[in-house]
């Protein structure tokens, strides 16, 4: 889901005389791409907070500390 996108790509699509409509449908594909990355990281969260209740509620030492550094991970890395 991680894709670059250049300010230089959407200023050559927003300077194209012919069809400014390019520069809307880049920004169109740039916010839907940063909505889904926004839910799917939402839903990996909530996912790992579950296996982290459901181990704590099982005493399941590792897969308590396996799902925690996922998490940790999850919420350090910039995206």
């Amino acid at each position: 889901m991680d894709k670059y996108y250049s300010y230089t790509d959407f200023l050559k699509a927003l300077g194209r005389t012919d069809n400014t409509s390019n520069a809307e449908k880049l920004l169109d594909t740039i916010y839907l791409d940063l909505f889904l990355n926004h839910v799917h990281r939402a839903q990996i969260e909530e996912h790992l907070l579950t296996c982290i209740d459901l181990a704590l509620d099982e005493r399941n030492e590792d897969a308590f500390y396996k799902y925690a550094q996922a998490l940790q991970q999850l919420q350090t890395t910039v995206g």
